[in-house]
């Protein structure tokens, strides 16, 4: 079976595949959709300005990030509940990425424990921090990932509450899932998903997040403590309290504003992530990309990445060009993932390398690591903050 064309044809396929209420979980933004539209839509801003004539039989999409050499600028990044589409979903995801040559970020919210994903992956692994109202789980979660030879921290800062999101209470979406008519209708004309998650066992459980909480398979539990218990009150003077959990790297994910760049340097943050959070948190948000050069000149010398809406390897080349050091695919092998398991999330992953080393080709550029402003035509800048 051949890779498909497109990631949206890998979209279009797990839209087929799973169930609506797992499928609009993955694919939807906040209340009507407005910062998940700007996402896309400040990547259609962007214009190139190829130059002709370059020698480009040599392209080398290779970049470092932290002093550490990999092969392309590119990290899959954290996503949660991802065993509504695939089983051991992270694993998957995990191996993927260390064959593509790049980081995995895991979740907080995963459903695979971190022990297990360092188990099924050799490669540059990443723990993404949800903190709760107890303290001591985020502890003890940073301790499991010190232990499993995690490399980097990966606080996020978006979700003081959960962003409103319609199609969710549409759907009645909600852990666990309530067996009502319209989900029974809806898994029924998706045999072949409700099939696999009858065989995991009913809805995916937060082991990770159980196995630190110490609580056991009672959904409803974890589900309440990654909600309703975090902790509201975090605060910049906190990122210290986490140095002293985590003698790593620390990245800070979900900055939109210069202001708090500047504060994140101030606290000693190593790097920060520009990020809407996948547009599913605030609405009105501005997208990552249109934030992101005014935080790029703002941070001081951190490194700075984005995510939000990347579907084409031509997106990756435009946020570095914009200052990004790399980007964070959220949504993209998901669909990969949810389209055709392991395989899948892999041919994402290698659909979109090979269209940013084309993209290199095309506009004369033969080095991720020496993209700029200067490879976009003339008032693409201007044109992506009027959005």
């Amino acid at each position: 079976m051949a890779a498909l064309a497109a990631v949206d044809d890998y979209r279009a396929l797990a839209r087929r595949r799973l169930a609506r209420i797992a499928f609009d979980y993955l694919d939807g933004g906040a209340e009507d959709g407005g910062a998940l539209a700007r996402n896309r839509a400040a990547f259609a801003a962007l214009r190139f300005e190829p130059r002709v004539l370059r020698d480009v039989r040599e392209v080398d999409t290779g970049v470092e990030l932290f002093g550490r050499r990999q092969a392309w600028p590119v990290l899959v990044g954290p996503t949660g509940l991802n065993g509504l589409y695939a089983p051991r979903a992270e694993e998957a995801l995990a191996r993927a990425a260390r064959d593509a040559g790049v980081p995995f970020v895991l979740s907080t919210a995963s459903n695979s424990l971190l022990e297990d994903v360092r188990a099924a992956s050799d490669g540059d692994l990443w723990l993404q921090l949800y903190v709760s109202q107890d303290r001591r789980i985020a502890e003890d979660l940073m301790r499991r990932a010190r232990a499993a030879q995690f490399s980097t921290l990966m606080l996020t800062v978006d979700t003081q509450v959960h962003g409103k999101r319609d199609h969710d209470i549409r759907n009645g979406f909600r852990i666990p899932m309530p067996l009502t008519p319209r989900l029974a209708a809806d898994v029924l004309t998706h045999p072949r998903w409700c099939w696999r998650m009858l065989r995991q066992g009913g809805s995916p459980q937060f082991l990770n997040l159980a196995r630190s909480a110490g609580l056991g398979p009672g959904l409803r539990a974890q589900a309440g403590l990654l909600g309703r218990s975090m902790d509201t009150g975090l605060h910049w003077a906190d990122l210290d309290w986490l140095r002293r959990h985590w003698p790593g790297r620390l990245v800070v994910k979900g900055v939109l504003a210069a202001d708090d760049a500047r504060l994140a340097a101030e606290h000693g943050a190593d790097g920060i992530v520009v990020s809407n959070h996948g547009g599913r948190q605030l609405e009105s948000a501005p997208s990552a990309l249109q934030a992101l050069p005014a935080i790029q000149a703002a941070a001081s010398g951190m490194t700075v990445m984005v995510d939000g809406g990347v579907r084409r390897g031509a997106d990756i080349a435009k946020a570095c060009a914009l200052g990004a050091a790399a980007v964070l695919l959220g949504r993209a092998p998901l669909y990969g993932l949810a389209a055709r398991g392991a395989r899948g999330a892999a041919e994402v992953l290698g659909l979109l390398r090979n269209e940013f080393e084309t993209t290199l080709r095309l506009i004369g550029e033969p080095q991720a690591a020496r993209l700029h402003a200067g490879v976009l035509a003339a008032g693409s800048v201007q044109r992506l903050q009027a959005l």
